[in-house]
């Protein structure tokens, strides 16, 4: 109730020049795309800055709810986030298995992925950002996550050379259910162990209605990610991109690496920035979110970061990189796209990712955040 004489606090005002170099830069991107032979380049970055948006416009993000289900044992936010690669598999798992032209992320359960997941925990606790986290935050103006994007960058270019070894490591192989029951028969059991990993998260809980869609929203949106670009949505293999560009052109040859040996990496290594399709869709969930903070006027760029922070994010988004590295991919591209994929290593990623969460939320404070 308000007194006589108040009044209500004003909504904020759009950024307008923050609105502008958003809007330029999809342009601009859009432009440099339409120049390449790869016509499925200007529907990635149109989902992918579709999807910035939804991060920033549905407030979504994954730390949190790893610290809620660790410290309180409430789990609906992470409950609800087992059904955006339920939502997601409905495209993927049959089209990525009978379709030409579109595949699926398939990885091996062993060492690698664990002690990768882990890592990735740790870092994503203290850095207070996951893949899509950093780029989202960043593209909102975090002076945080601007810290920690090149050193997750140039933590998944170090992973990519400890990668070979690690993968030398004891191995279960692939866990593929396409391959054990079929696709239709894998797409059934993947929606029933999503459902029981959701449950058991939930311990009777109930997430609220908005949670689940937006989960919804944001699964739905990585499946047209996937119609677009005909692999699941993922993110670190980009930001190792980024770095590995660097390295290269300041005289280290990585083409001589095994990681960067291998035909997809060569290429993505050799050709423009833009024409991998994970670089790319970095480029627009970062240009996304921007234009749809600065929109709502809630850019992030007055908030301080200190020594601790900065820190954090150095420390962080080294460890995420290696980690995201030696674990196949991050939240987006080893939870959500293996599991979508129905390959078991996503699942496997989301537990070994846990222990990881929970000695970084204890860590928190050492470097000036909340627990």
């Amino acid at each position: 109730m308000l007194l006589a004489g108040a009044s209500l606090p004003a909504a904020p005002r759009p950024h307008v020049a923050a609105l502008l170099v958003g809007s330029g830069g999809a342009g601009l991107a859009l432009l440099a795309v339409l120049a390449l032979p790869d016509t499925a380049l200007p529907g990635v970055l149109l989902a992918s800055l579709l999807l910035g948006a939804a991060f920033v416009l549905l407030d979504f993000g994954f730390v949190g709810g790893f610290r809620a289900l660790l410290e309180r044992g409430d789990g609906r936010a992470v409950g609800a986030s087992f059904l955006m690669p339920a939502v997601a598999a409905l495209a993927i798992v049959p089209m990525g298995s009978l379709l030409e032209g579109y595949g699926r992320f398939v990885a091996p359960v062993g060492t690698s992925l664990v002690v990768g997941a882990a890592m990735f925990g740790l870092g994503m606790q203290i850095a207070n950002g996951c893949g899509s986290g950093v780029l989202v935050a960043a593209g909102q103006g975090s002076r945080r996550m601007w810290v920690t994007l090149p050193f997750f960058c140039v933590g998944g270019v170090i992973g990519s050379l400890l990668l070979p070894s690690a993968m030398a490591l004891p191995s279960l192989g692939e866990a593929d259910l396409v391959a054990w029951l079929g696709p239709w028969g894998a797409l059934l059991a993947i929606e029933a162990l999503l459902l029981v990993a959701a449950l058991v998260v939930l311990r009777g809980a109930w997430p609220a209605w908005s949670a689940l869609r937006n989960a919804a929203a944001i699964g739905a949106l990585a499946a047209l990610l996937f119609l677009a670009s005909g692999m699941p949505w993922g993110i670190t293999a980009g930001l190792t991109l980024w770095a590995a560009k660097v390295v290269q052109g300041v005289g280290f040859d990585l083409a001589t690496q095994p990681f960067w040996a291998e035909a997809w990496a060569r290429a993505a290594l050799d050709g423009p920035v833009l024409a991998s399709h994970s670089s790319l869709s970095n480029v627009g969930l970062l240009l996304g979110a921007l234009i749809a903070a600065a929109a709502k006027g809630q850019l992030r760029h007055g908030t301080s970061l200190g020594r601790r922070g900065a820190a954090g994010a150095v420390l962080g988004g080294l460890l995420m990189g290696v980690g995201a590295r030696l674990s196949f991919g991050c939240n987006v591209g080893a939870f959500l796209g293996g599991a979508s994929s129905a390959s078991l290593h996503g699942l496997v990623w989301f537990l070994a990712v846990l222990p990881g969460c929970w000695l970084g939320i204890r860590l928190r404070p050492v470097f000036g955040l909340p627990r």
